[in-house]
């Protein structure tokens, strides 16, 4: 099950109410979900991964659906995580919490997002490590970059290995091993580290 079941019926009216395309995703590494609006003739599209466990499907799910409802209300003329889109983040998770759907430390830390001005988006370290938390068990290799040592090497899923060099604000400055180019890393993108 994607969603926790009593979260389902709301869910299932904000698709039917705003004549939504909701799509479940193959994993993305840089994202959990994405909305775009309408465009060619193409309602309004919502994707959320299919991989996260319940409670972070169902907070992405409310990510995007707010990034529509803002739209619908404001065009281009609102900024992506601005006002706007956490008044209607904010709004929107509301009645998920009066039905206690998420458990204490998930539901501080979505308030505690909604507070603070200078997290932008659904990569809010808190937020993500508390979600992460009801995840199934992953292999003991498995980690996210800020959890890799500095300098050790680790690979991302189709293979490619990376060194890890500096921290650069909330980013991480890796070096592909096999073409010396220089990439970005979230610190929350998951990875496997690579044995000496």
């Amino acid at each position: 099950m994607y969603l926790p079941a009593a979260a389902a019926p709301l869910i299932a009216r904000w698709i039917d109410h705003f004549q939504c395309e909701f799509k479940i995703s193959r994993n993305r590494n840089s994202k959990f979900g994405d909305y775009r609006p309408p465009h060619s003739g193409k309602g309004h599209r919502i994707s959320v991964n299919f991989d996260l466990n319940a409670y972070a499907f169902l907070v992405t799910t409310v990510h995007e659906f707010a990034h529509l409802y803002t739209w619908n209300q404001h065009k281009h003329r609102a900024k992506p995580h601005g006002a706007e889109w956490k008044a209607n983040f904010r709004r929107m998770m509301q009645p998920f919490f009066e039905q206690d759907i998420f458990p204490f430390d998930i539901k501080r830390a979505i308030v505690r997002y909604l507070d603070n001005p200078a997290a932008s988006s659904c990569t809010d370290l808190t937020l993500f490590k508390a979600l992460r938390a009801y995840d199934a068990p992953k292999h003991a290799a498995h980690v996210t970059v800020d959890k890799v040592p500095m300098k050790a090497l680790f690979k991302m899923k189709n293979g490619r290995v990376f060194r890890k060099d500096e921290q650069l604000r909330k980013r991480f400055k890796c070096t592909e091993i096999a073409t010396r180019r220089v990439y970005l890393f979230s610190p929350i993108a998951e990875v496997e580290l690579v044995e000496d």
